[in-house]
C-alpha cells in the first residue's frame, strides 16, 4: 500500500458513507456529505439541475481541482446510489479484513468504495501539496438504474476528455474497456376471455400463445457475444377463465448495438406470428436503456492505466464486462474511459463483501492516476 494512503481515515470515510442512505432517486444527504467533504479539500463543487428529468431528489455533483501541472485534465467519476435493500446500512470490519453489512442490508461498497477511495486520494494530494494535473470529479445519481444521471448531465460541463470510472467487481489492476447495450422489451399477447370449463372453444388463450413464442426463441447464449432472456410473465385472472392477456417482460445484451436490435425485432416478430397464428394481437414495446462501447487498447487512457499499474507493481488485466456502468453514457458521448476495479465483491446482494487492503489500493490507484506526470 502506498505509506501516504491513511488507511483508518480511509475506514472511518467508508464507514461513514456506508451509514448514509442513498438508494437510486434518494441520494440528497449523500450528496449533502459529499459536498461539504469536496469542498473542505479545496474543490470547486457544483451540483447539477438534472433533479427533475433523472428522477432523483439531487443532481449530480461536480467538483474540480485545478492542476499544478501543465496537463490535459482527467474525469474520475463514480455514483453516489445504492441498490435494495439499502435503509439502515451498516460496515462490519471482521478480524481477517473483510467488511460485510450486517446482512439484512446490501453494504454499498458498489459504489461507495470508489467514492471514499476518491477522497482519500484527493485529501492525500492536499496534505502533501502534491504535484498534479487538473482534475474533475463527478458523483452521479441514478447509475444503478441504467445511468439516468449521467444520461441527463450536460456533458459541456466538463473538459475532461478522459474518465476513470470505478464501478467494477475485481481485484486492482482489473479493468474493463468493452459493455454491452442492453434493451429491455415488453410484450403483452392479446386473446380472448372465456369461460374455461363450459366453453374454452371460444376463447384464445394468451397464455398458451406466448408460450409458444418463448418456445420458438434462442434464449441464453445467442451467440459468442449476445443473450437474451425472458425473466417476467404475468398472466390471467382466475383458474376458471381462459386468459384473455399475458405480459412477458425480457431483455437482450450484446456487445453488437446492431446485433442487440436485431435480437428484439426478431423476438418481437416471434410473438407476432404465434399470436396471428392463433387469431390473437400482440402490444410490444421496448428500449435502449444502455448503448455498447469499446474503448481501443492503444488509447491515451489505457496507456496511463497501464503505467499506473506498473507503478503500483500490479498487472493490468483489461477486459471487458458484460454490465453497464456510467461509461456506456459518456462513450456514447465521446468520452473515452476505463471502468476500474473497486473493491466490490457479492455485489446487488446482502452478502456484498470487500476488504480493507483492497479498499487502500483503490485509493492508491486513484491517487497514483491522479499525480502522474505524463
Amino acid at each position: 500500500m502506498n505509506k501516504q494512503i491513511n488507511r483508518e481515515r480511509l475506514l472511518d470515510t467508508f464507514v461513514k458513507l456506508v451509514s448514509i442512505d442513498s438508494p437510486s432517486y434518494k441520494e440528497r444527504e449523500m450528496c449533502e456529505e459529499l459536498k461539504k467533504r469536496l469542498l473542505a479539500l479545496g474543490l470547486s463543487v457544483e451540483e447539477d439541475d438534472t433533479a427533475p428529468v433523472s428522477g432523483s431528489n439531487c443532481g449530480n455533483l461536480i467538483a474540480t481541482l485545478p492542476g499544478t501541472l501543465e496537463m490535459e485534465p482527467v474525469l474520475y467519476c463514480g455514483h453516489m446510489d445504492t441498490v435494495s435493500p439499502a435503509y439502515g446500512k451498516r460496515a462490519v470490519i471482521h478480524d481477517d479484513g473483510r467488511i460485510t453489512s450486517a446482512g439484512d442490508t446490501v453494504l454499498g461498497a458498489d459504489d461507495l468504495s470508489c467514492v471514499a477511495g476518491i477522497l482519500e486520494a484527493l485529501q492525500v494530494i492536499k496534505e502533501g501539496n502534491i504535484s498534479h494535473g487538473p482534475i474533475e470529479v463527478l458523483f452521479t445519481t441514478g447509475e444503478e438504474v441504467y445511468g439516468t444521471g449521467a444520461s441527463a448531465f450536460d456533458m459541456t460541463k466538463l473538459q475532461s476528455k478522459d474518465a476513470y470510472i470505478f464501478d467494477l467487481t475485481g481485484q486492482t489492476g482489473r479493468a474493463a474497456r468493452k459493455a454491452p447495450s442492453i434493451i429491455s422489451f415488453q410484450i403483452e399477447v392479446k386473446g380472448k376471455a372465456s369461460h374455461a370449463g363450459f366453453a374454452p372453444e371460444k376463447g384464445i388463450h394468451a397464455v398458451q400463445i406466448a408460450s409458444k413464442a418463448i418456445g420458438r426463441l434462442q434464449l441464453g447464449h445467442v451467440d459468442e457475444e449476445t443473450t437474451a432472456n425472458i425473466g417476467l410473465i404475468s398472466g390471467g385472472a382466475a383458474t376458471n377463465i381462459v386468459p384473455e392477456s399475458c405480459v412477458v417482460r425480457g431483455e437482450v445484451r450484446s456487445y453488437s448495438h446492431q446485433k442487440a436490435l436485431d435480437e428484439t425485432e426478431l423476438i418481437i416478430e416471434t410473438f407476432e406470428k404465434a399470436a396471428r397464428e392463433a387469431g390473437a394481437e400482440i402490444a410490444a414495446e421496448s428500449k435502449v436503456c444502455i448503448k455498447a462501447y469499446e474503448t481501443d487498447l492503444g488509447s491515451p487512457v489505457v496507456k496511463r492505466f497501464e503505467s499506473a499499474c506498473r507503478m503500483m507493481g500490479v498487472e493490468p488485466d483489461l477486459g471487458e464486462t458484460f454490465g453497464g456502468s456510467d461509461l456506456n453514457v459518456f462513450a456514447n458521448k465521446g468520452m473515452e474511459g476505463l471502468v476500474l476495479a473497486s473493491a466490490m465483491e457479492n455485489c446487488h446482494s446482502c452478502s456484498e463483501y470487500t476488504t480493507v487492503e483492497e479498499l487502500c489500493r483503490v485509493a492508491e490507484m486513484a491517487l497514483t492516476l491522479m499525480t502522474m506526470t505524463e
